[in-house]
């Protein structure tokens, strides 16, 4: 083990002799950090290359003591891992191709180094001895927690036909109410000009796949049956998306959100944004450059408890609680695929600091909407969009008809899907008209409705 270091000081939050830092190479790479896991009164973080070990070496599993102090583990590898679980059932942590027991004991799942694990999920039906682990080219594998046996259960390119880098990117799984849920986060310029469908939400329940939306989701997961619903993170060109299954009536319903920036378009700098419980009876999401708070609970089946918290830049791989603080690992520098010639050290930071520190990151802010030039079918209500915790707010609708258009525009002040009509906007044939909304006026949901057939775009600009 390398020499444990303390640190002299603190820089908002950062501590640098935290600092993950990787080699410069050859091979150069990234040293993200895709796993943050308190376990047994220390925090294990683990590191992510670009691609496996091939892309880099520095990377590996760390553990911080009580102290701060830092060491990398004598059990490391290099490697590209962003799955983080706790096995209550055998009392162990598995992070990356890492089982840990409470002794601190590591076994490594030899089989399993190469790779590039995003996810771990409870068994559907042997969750005693077994897990699910996803990796990012589609494997789906079945772990046994005990001997380390590996199973190939399914190739998802060919289960699920998924198209992208390799065949697929997957970035997580989560298992609960009797579904195992996979997420796949391709999008590219392909996607954004609509001559292909690259990502997907998809479940299985034990005897068949099913696709429940071909778009790009990042994220999922729950508290269990603590509110009995399962989010997912993902987005379109026309806004960020909220995908919440209830357990009441088995249903997933969509939702849209801001985005905050143009700079998670893309399936690469979209690594991990995370739904997590950092604290207690609640969700933190980081969806597409911004926080939000959220409620696992669906009362009605209705998703209201939903909140933005601020606007960030930050890229990084996972956040949670340990010893009282809110731990944040990014991913700061990387070669960038020999693109950044200012890039002289692969590095990523730790941020210390408390969950309402988030609200003096950048104010709430950002773009979107239920319709990109889509074809608008009449009477038919668009998705709702969030519209509470921004200040101020444009409505932008065009459509391409040959006739005027008029448009019922809704909102849901309650938050519970009791829509009220806000105004009646009608658009000239192949016309375009702004609205602004007054100063404080806020609701939870805004929805938009066609009162005929066209191909439409609506998007709200909060500023």
């Amino acid at each position: 083990m390398e020499e444990k270091t303390k640190p002299p000081f603190s820089v908002s939050g950062v501590i640098p002799s935290l600092a993950q830092v990787a080699d410069f190479g050859p091979p150069r790479s990234e040293i993200g950090i895709g796993c943050l896991m308190p376990w047994m009164g220390k925090l294990y973080v683990l590191n992510y290359s670009s691609h496996c070990s091939r892309s880099g070496t520095g990377t590996g599993l760390r553990v911080i003591e009580n102290d701060f102090s830092m060491e990398i583990h004598p059990c490391a590898v290099d490697g590209t891992y962003a799955n983080r679980f706790v096995h209550a059932e055998s009392s162990q942590l598995i992070i990356g191709p890492h089982l840990i027991d409470t002794d601190h004991n590591v076994r490594t799942v030899d089989e399993l180094v190469e790779t590039r694990l995003c996810g771990t999920a409870k068994h559907l039906s042997d969750p005693v001895n077994f897990v699910y682990m996803l990796g990012m080219e589609g494997e789906m594998f079945e772990l046994n927690v005990k001997t380390l046996e590996t199973k190939l259960l399914f190739d998802l390119t060919k289960e699920l036909g998924t198209p992208g880098e390799g065949s697929c990117h997957f970035k997580d799984c989560y298992c609960a109410h009797g579904r195992l849920v996979v997420v796949n986060n391709d999008y590219s310029e392909a996607e954004f000009l609509g001559e292909k469908r690259e990502g997907n939400l998809s479940e299985y329940d034990g005897e068949k796949w099913v696709t429940i939306e071909h778009k790009p989701f990042v994220g999922v997961n729950g508290l269990g049956v603590f509110g009995n619903t399962i989010f997912a993170n993902g987005w379109d060109r026309a806004s960020a998306i909220l995908k919440v299954f209830t357990d009441a009536d088995k249903t997933w319903r969509t939702y849209r959100l801001p985005k905050a920036s143009h700079c998670w378009e893309h399936k690469w700098q979209t690594e991990w944004p995370r739904i997590r419980s950092t604290e207690h009876e609640r969700l933190l999401m980081d969806h597409h450059g911004m926080f939000y708070e959220l409620s696992p609970w669906a009362f009605g089946n209705q998703v209201w408890g939903i909140r933005p918290i601020s606007t960030h830049l930050w890229v990084h791989g996972d956040f949670c609680t340990w010893n009282g603080m809110l731990v944040v690992g990014s991913d700061n520098a990387s070669y960038e695929l020999n693109g950044n010639l200012q890039c002289g050290q692969p590095q990523s930071g730790l941020w210390f600091g408390r969950t309402d520190d988030l609200w003096n990151l950048g104010k709430p802010k950002g773009w979107g909407g239920p319709w990109w030039e889509d074809a608008v079918i009449a009477d038919e209500p668009s998705d709702p969009y969030l519209m509470t915790g921004f200040d101020k707010k444009s409505l932008h609708l065009s459509q391409d008809s040959e006739k005027a258009v008029s448009f019922k525009v809704e909102v849901d002040f309650l938050g519970c899907a009791a829509w009220k009509t806000y105004k009646i906007i009608e658009v000239p044939a192949g016309g375009y008209v702004p609205h602004v909304f007054a100063d404080g006026f806020n609701a939870h949901w805004i929805r938009i409705t066609a009162l005929s057939d066209c191909t439409a775009t609506a998007q709200l600009h909060y500023t």
